[in-house]
Formats: structure tokens, C-alpha cells, sequence
């Protein structure tokens, strides 16, 4: 049974009420026609053109002030009757669908929110992502791509459409309001992550959500590295720095790249990182700074000093050797390359472990 976020959350309505643009390109077709044949038959009848367009708008239209010429003959009558009777009867088609035309799609708007909000009502242990940009977006696309439970939301109009014509479960609201956090499920959300570029909203959106569920995990986005002790003080359990994330891989192509190929390019490998990452793992190649305090370290020591964080699968010499699976009293040089998996690598890895700065 497909999970709720990924189910379509619009309201399609079927039928006669399914074709609202067809009604009334129909009706005023129909219209149109009736205009045409029933002047055509007046002006056959011998009066002038401009006697019988006036008759027949006349007619069309229920004004009724009056016959141009006198009615009198069986043919005149039954003109004018089959007029009256088609006429009115097309106005009155098109009109509905006139009205239908314009009014539907905030039906269509009234009841899709009306499901959505339902749909997360039934929410328990979900995923609240704030922002559908341009992480927003990839982030969203990852944890559909394993069917996580997951609701957005999203202050712009256009993004947040474009959300829910992707099937996302999104609310068109501010995520720094309250009241959108509550809507929201924050109280029954397990994680919330905010991926605004406004380093400010996310601390305000961390403060927030901390205030209104105590125990939710909350994982956040800051642009500037002095941002990050902010979200954390703010209650944020980790915190993102995609400019710092994209150094590092760059770092990594340039530094290590038969081990970024093996690790990135091959679909096995591609893979592997997915069902990683649907149980909370990393994979990651993080550098051992000379001066820090795994330099030196043997394989066991640093996974004993990690506690249990992560664990080596390999090991990238500095001189561009390669070591799979290294051996417990292998020993870690200043500037080796080091392929990592565990929880939280970013956070605790490098900012415990492998920074010269750092005493851990």
C-alpha cells in the first residue's frame, strides 16, 4: 500500500464536473450556432440583416422588449419559438459553465486541503522538512525514494503547488509560525528539518519546534559557520553547512580519486549508500589532519576513540596507496584519507576527531 506522502492529494473530480472548459467551449458553440442559424432563417423570411441579428440577441438574451416586425405568420412564429427555446436553453449552459469554470479550481484547492490535512492528521513519527528549495527539493526526493513519511512546508505559492502536484503532503504556510508547526504534526513528528537559506528562520524554526516538542530530533541548515553554534544552543541535534559539505567533496575528487570514483561512481556502490542512509548511516572520506589527534592512531585505537561513532572500511595513504578493509594495528598517517561509516559522521567525526584544532 503506497505510504500517504506519495499519494496524489488533489481532488480530480470526474465526469460532467471533470470537463469545465469543454462545457463552456461547447456551450458557447452551441450558442453561437443558434445566433447564426436563427438570423440566417429571418433574413430568408425577408427581413433585413440588422432587423434580424437585433431580433435574435434579443431574444437570446431574455431582454424581450419587442418584435422588430410583426410575428405573424406560421413561419415567423416557429423561428421565433425554436429561438426562444434553443436560445435561452444554450445562455442558460453557458452560464453554468461559466460559473462552474471559474469556482472549480478552488474547489478542487478547498477539498485536495481538506484531504491533505487528514492525511497528516494520521501522521505519527513522520519527517517535517521547512523549505522546498533547492535542498529542500533533493531531500524531499530521497526520503520519497524510500517512501519515508514526510510533510513540507513551504511559504511560496508556486513551490508549494509544485510539491503537491509531485504528490508531497504540503502546507502552504510560514514555517517560522507556530500555528504552521502544529498543523504540521510537530508534536507527533519524530524529526524536523529546516533547509531555508535564511540562517535566521532556521534558528527561529529550531527555537520553535523545541519549545513545542521537547523530544523531537531536529536537524538543521546554516549558510554561515558561525551560524552552526547558534542552532545548536537553539536546540538543533546537527547541523549542515552545504557550502563546507561541497569543499569537502571537491576536496575529496581532487585528493582521492580512484577512492571517490569506487565510492560515487559505481551503481553498487551507489546502492550500498542508499540502504546506508535508510538505516541513519554515513559514507563518507574525511582527512586526518596533521596535529590532530588521530594522526599516529592505529585503526583500533581511532574506532575505541570514536565509541562505537563509526568504523574504518578503508584506509587512502597519503602517497596515493589504497588500503581495503585495513588491518586493527594499521597505523593512521598525517594527511591519509580515511573511509568512514557511522551515525553523525559529519558532526562528531570531523569536528571531534580529525581537526588539528580540536582536542576531543
Amino acid at each position: 500500500m503506497p505510504h500517504p506522502a506519495r499519494r496524489p492529494n488533489a481532488f480530480r473530480p470526474t465526469g460532467l464536473l471533470g470537463s469545465p472548459l469543454r462545457n463552456l467551449v461547447f456551450g458557447v458553440s452551441f450558442t453561437l450556432s443558434v445566433i447564426v442559424l436563427s438570423t440566417t432563417a429571418y433574413v430568408l423570411a425577408g427581413w433585413s440583416f440588422g432587423d434580424a441579428a437585433y431580433m435574435v440577441i434579443m431574444t437570446v438574451y431574455t431582454v424581450g422588449y419587442g418584435e422588430v416586425h410583426a410575428v405573424a405568420t406560421p413561419l415567423l412564429r416557429t423561428i421565433t419559438v425554436a429561438t426562444i427555446v434553443l436560445g435561452c436553453t444554450g445562455m442558460i449552459f453557458v452560464t453554468s459553465a461559466l460559473v462552474q469554470f471559474i469556482t472549480l479550481s478552488q474547489l478542487t484547492q478547498i477539498l485536495g486541503l481538506k484531504r491533505m490535512t487528514t492525511q497528516i492528521d494520521r501522521l505519527s513519527g513522520h519527517v517535517i522538512v521547512c523549505g522546498f528549495g533547492r535542498i529542500g527539493t533533493a531531500l524531499t526526493h530521497e526520503l520519497h525514494a524510500v517512501g519515508a513519511a514526510f510533510v513540507v512546508l513551504e511559504h511560496d505559492q508556486a513551490a508549494a503547488e509544485h510539491a503537491r502536484d509531485l504528490g508531497y503532503l504540503c502546507l502552504h504556510a510560514d514555517a517560522t509560525d507556530e500555528d504552521a508547526l502544529r498543523s504540521a504534526g510537530i508534536t507527533r513528528a519524530r524529526i524536523l528539518a529546516t533547509v531555508l537559506a535564511n540562517d535566521a528562520a532556521n534558528v527561529f524554526i529550531t527555537l520553535s519546534a523545541r519549545s513545542l516538542n521537547p523530544d523531537i530530533e531536529i536537524i538543521a541548515r546554516g549558510e554561515l559557520p558561525s551560524t552552526e553554534r547558534k542552532l545548536v544552543q537553539a536546540g538543533a541535534h546537527r547541523v549542515v553547512l552545504p557550502t563546507h559539505i561541497g569543499a569537502e567533496r571537491i576536496a575529496e575528487m581532487i585528493l582521492y580519486r580512484q577512492t571517490e570514483r569506487f565510492m560515487r561512481d559505481s551503481p553498487r556502490m551507489q546502492d550500498f549508500e542508499r540502504v546506508l542512509r535508510s538505516f541513519g548511516l554515513e559514507l563518507e572520506v574525511v582527512v586526518a589532519e596533521p596535529g590532530s589527534p588521530v594522526a599516529g592512531l592505529t585503526v583500533s585505537n581511532l574506532e575505541q576513540l570514536a565509541d562505537g561513532a563509526f568504523f574504518v572500511v578503508q584506509l587512502n595513504r597519503r602517497d596515493g596507496e589504497a588500503i581495503a578493509q585495513p588491518e586493527a594495528d594499521t597505523v593512521i598517517g598525517p594527511g591519509d584519507g580515511i573511509v568512514i561509516v557511522g551515525r553523525g559522521v559529519k558532526a562528531h567525526a570531523l569536528s571531534d576527531l580529525f581537526v588539528a584544532s580540536v582536542v576531543p
